[in-house]
């Protein structure tokens, strides 16, 4: 009799008396092979980031290196076509040019000779005109040889000819009017920026200087200037979109297209080069700054693209986790194409929609090898029939 009230007294303070631990692991869903599962009140869901997948545009070539440059089409690099010396302050830098304004005043002999060259072809042309007219009367009056008047002939054509050479070339200088004194306006042929100057109030200037006077660029049009290898030819096309980045502005991209592909191969590079067209209405990119080239696929045509620290690799193979709902997370083989720095194409294994484990991956791992172990050490520890 008293045993047994003893064996009652112990069953009920062994049944008051739970362990907290046994409860959780009885409450842990069971387990299966491949998949991850965290306690809702566990502290590493911190550390656990998933995101929906989204196709976007395929990239086909790792990120290439770049420039960015003037727009040649937009751009003009000014000389003097005359020799002479500067007598006036030459436009500063950040000058807004129209087409014809003037960027410096020059005091040129070379004007000046032309200048007298045209005064005197008028006046012997208006000689000339006059001994024409008089040898033709006196012909017509048979007063004069013939000889003589195709010889005063000859001499009005040549003058003629000398006055419009003349005439052509100060057209060429821009020269309207006929002062004579040598001044020469050396002006802008397009609109833009003055962006590079290389000229000093009282400089003798040359048509023969290595450097241009100045540069005028519409800076609101650039060029990207980029070389890719021979392999990778076939995979750029003219009218090509791009997306283009800078250091200036980390996070920003700005698009171009391809407009020109070089038809020479470089034999010591293996390279070709590329120039894209790159619009820039806020004037945000310069001429110089060096810049990252994202070669993309046409708009329809969709991949999935993933953070490399998203893809671990076992065995010779590429997994990622993917959250299932439940606190749970599958690892799952993927098949990756084209591995860029910081991203890759994943071309089996995912799908738009899904949510792929962005960051904790590695935490996932620990886990899996943890729940490993245990199956390990329990099955050791399984009485054998």
């Amino acid at each position: 009799m008293i045993r047994g009230y003893v064996f009652l007294l112990t069953s009920l303070l062994m049944s008051g008396c739970s362990n907290p631990d046994v409860d959780k692991m009885q409450q842990k869903p069971p387990q299966q092979p491949g998949i991850i599962y965290i306690a809702p009140d566990s502290p590493k869901n911190a550390y656990i980031k998933a995101t929906p997948l989204e196709g976007v545009r395929r990239p086909l070539l790792e990120p290439l290196a770049g420039k960015v440059v003037y727009d040649e089409r937009a751009t003009a690099r000014i000389s003097s076509p005359v020799a002479g010396r500067v007598i006036s302050e030459p436009a500063p830098l950040g000058t807004l040019m129209r087409e014809g304004d003037p960027l410096v005043e020059l005091s040129s002999p070379e004007v000046a000779e032309a200048e007298a060259e045209f005064v005197k072809a008028e006046a012997d042309l208006k000689l000339a005109d006059r001994a024409h007219t008089r040898q033709k009367e006196l012909y017509e009056g048979n007063a004069a040889a013939r000889k003589e008047m195709e010889q005063a002939q000859d001499e009005w054509v040549r003058s003629q000819s000398e006055v419009a050479r003349t005439r052509q070339r100060l057209k060429n200088l821009r020269i309207g009017r006929r002062q004579a004194d040598g001044g020469f306006a050396l002006r802008s042929p397009i609109s833009g920026i003055v962006s590079e100057r290389h000229i000093t109030p009282g400089m003798e200037v040359r048509p023969d200087l290595p450097d241009p006077l100045f540069v005028v660029s519409d800076l609101s049009r650039l060029s990207v200037q980029m070389e890719i290898f021979e392999v990778n030819f076939s995979k750029i096309k003219p009218e090509q979109h791009v997306l283009i980045s800078v250091p200036a502005y980390p996070g920003e991209q700005f698009p171009a297209t391809v407009k020109y592909i070089g038809q020479v191969l470089d034999e010591n590079t293996r390279t070709v080069m590329v120039r894209c067209e790159l619009p820039n209405p806020d004037k945000k990119l310069l001429p110089g700054m060096y810049a990252t080239v994202n070669v993309l696929s046409a708009p329809d045509e969709k991949a999935i693209v993933v953070p490399l620290t998203a893809v671990f690799t076992e065995d010779e193979s590429d997994y990622v986790f993917v959250a299932i709902g439940g606190n749970r997370y599958q690892k799952r083989a993927v098949k990756i194409g084209l591995r860029l720095k910081e991203k890759a194409v994943v071309e089996d294994g995912l799908k738009a929609g899904e949510n792929l484990v962005m960051e904790g991956a590695l935490m996932l791992r620990t886990e899996e090898a943890v729940e490993e172990r245990g199956d390990q050490s329990t099955s050791a520890q399984e009485p054998k029939p």
